[in-house]
């Protein structure tokens, strides 16, 4: 593998096995989520009990808090591609995450510190003190676990040498089981530790996540004779501005009828230390400009300037981001499918016979059967649908990362169907029971949403594509950066549920009619918004099956 090293500089083994490598992070991948997941699952439970904040506040709190998690990501992954390596900025925004969770700890511990007698706390107001350090240690979990995230899944999937075949189709299924780990620590987070915080304290409730993340970070660190490191390879934003501007100089000039004559050094390595030499393709001929060689250049002795002149193989990473730009774009609109877990499915299940048995299930606990059904889609797709799918493609994870995408949209748009069924089939019994104008529970059983959520969690699986997608067609220099821009993926679909939320009252609520999502749903038509989102989940499909038929590969040579 090139351009590779291990810590402390111990030379690869020829019988290095990178399935060994990777116990020790994943570990950390479990640790780390499972932290995160217990504070993201029962945060405004605790501004709202612990810090006393309204409805709104606590809400507004929140969404900004997840928004920061949605953009540290790019700054640990420009940092890792940058400057300091994966393997140094995952330990670093672990060691973050560790002390934002040690804040936390201090948070909650601070009221019962102040009810003794030290001397230290006298002139000390304790309610401002746990905000400031409420929101500080929030904020540094945000920037360390966010930071980390990219990073460490880049660093796992670069273990497996893609010179070698047996371990560059492991790849595939290392993304599998890294999202089977995720739900798992979900799962536990959502049950076990939430369940702490609610009945045991939030002092208990955050030290077992803090010992959780402590542990990830040892193990990461204990393992690191064992794995593969790939050497940062400078700024991937600098070589974008470097295109752009070399192009900009030269638009007035014309390309060479020879690809051939654009400017690529003779040596075999890539200009961009460590990494692999890309091939020139056609289509979007105007940024080939930067690569156009003049005759001042000719003149030029020693090194170009690179903001002047580009090689091909930079010109070419820029390209790729390009062509990625579709795919990624057409992808937003699963997450923002993917959110009405959170939302109207929760209301929806709020309306519901809640009771099975002698049990009440909470509407929010449904969402366990999206995480069960990750749980066992997982092995299924691993042992039984990629052996089957291999025989009649002959591709060895048996279908593309593309194909897995659009297999994801189809399962959202089906699942936005069940739910609308569900709906429709809920408000016929509404009128039937005289319940319209009743906000009150419709008997009708909360399993009827089981399909809905199951659908989800199945289109979650196969929408893994998305992120080795991701990681096997960016540049060499970029993997952190392309992985951060598709876990952005989630970012902006919770930007586009919000803004459709807001929309629909506005279009819908008028002339006396409440709308189709109003306070009280048996009067509103939450079915037909349903019917809405299955509409535009299946142009967003045929959107998406359009840009990946156009879509054009480079691999590096």
């Amino acid at each position: 593998m090139e351009s590779t090293v291990q810590v402390y500089r111990i030379p690869l083994l020829e019988d290095d096995n990178s399935q060994e490598n990777t116990k020790e992070y994943t570990v950390c991948f479990f640790c780390s989520y499972l932290a995160y997941s217990s504070i993201t699952k029962n945060l405004v439970s605790y501004l709202k009990e612990v810090l006393h904040e309204t409805n709104v506040v606590a809400a507004r709190n929140v969404s900004t808090w997840q928004v920061t998690c949605y953009l540290t990501p790019l700054v640990g992954a420009f940092l890792a591609d940058s400057y300091l390596g994966k393997y140094w900025t995952s330990l670093i925004f672990c060691t973050i995450f560790i002390i934002g969770m040690v804040m936390l700890i201090l948070s909650a511990a601070l009221p019962l510190i102040s009810t003794s007698s030290h001397v230290w706390l006298a002139w000390t107001d304790t309610v401002s003190s746990q905000h400031i350090i409420v929101f500080v240690g929030l904020y540094m979990v945000a920037i360390g676990y966010g930071g980390q995230n990219p990073c460490l899944t880049s660093f796992g999937a670069d273990q497996f040498d893609h010179t070698d075949e047996e371990e560059r189709n492991r790849r595939s299924t290392f993304f599998n089981w890294r999202y089977f780990i995720l739900n798992a620590a979900s799962l536990v987070s959502g049950t076990i530790i939430v369940w702490v915080q609610d009945h045991e304290g939030w002092l208990l409730g955050f030290t077992i996540p803090a010992l959780f993340v402590a542990l990830g970070g040892a193990t990461l660190l204990l393992g690191s004779t064992l794995y593969r490191i790939q050497k940062p390879r400078g700024s991937p934003v600098a070589r974008v501005c470097q295109v752009l501007v070399a192009a900009a100089r030269n638009f007035n000039k014309d390309l060479p009828s020879d690809c051939s004559l654009l400017y690529e050094l003779p040596e075999q390595g890539s200009s961009i230390r460590g990494t692999r030499k890309l091939d020139h393709t056609t289509g979007l001929e105007f940024f080939d400009k930067a690569a156009i060689v003049t005759s001042s250049d000719c003149e030029s002795a020693g090194l170009l300037n690179t903001w002047r002149i580009c090689t091909v193989t930079q010109v070419e990473e820029f390209k790729i981001l390009i062509r990625m730009l579709p795919i990624w774009a057409t992808m937003i609109f699963f997450t923002t499918v993917l959110e009405q877990m959170f939302s109207t499915f929760i209301e929806q299940g709020m309306v519901m016979d809640k009771h099975i048995g002698s049990f009440e299930i909470p509407a929010a606990s449904f969402q366990s059967v999206d995480v069960l059904a990750v749980l066992i889609l997982v092995p299924v797709y691993e042992t039984i649908l990629v052996p089957v799918l291999r025989k009649f493609t002959g591709t060895a994870n048996g279908i593309t990362p593309l194909q897995r995408m659009g297999i994801s949209l189809a399962f959202s748009t089906l699942s936005m169907i069940s739910a609308a069924f569900v709906e429709s089939y809920r408000l016929q019994i509404a009128h039937a029971e005289g319940s319209i104008h009743s906000k009150v529970t419709v008997p009708m059983s909360i399993m009827w949403q089981g399909p809905q959520y199951f659908l989800i969690g199945a289109g979650e699986v196969f929408s893994i594509g998305l992120n080795e997608f991701f990681y096997e067609e960016s540049p060499d220099a970029m993997k952190s950066m392309c992985l951060a821009f598709s876990f952005a993926n989630n970012a902006v679909g919770n930007y586009l549920n919000s803004l459709i939320i807001s929309l629909v009252p506005l279009f819908t609520a008028n002339g006396g009619s409440p709308g189709w999502i109003p306070d009280n749903l048996n009067e509103g038509h939450l079915d037909q918004f349903y019917w809405m989102m299955a509409g535009l989940s299946f142009f967003n499909l045929l959107a998406f099956i359009f840009c990946a038929m156009r879509y054009k590969s480079n691999k590096a040579s």
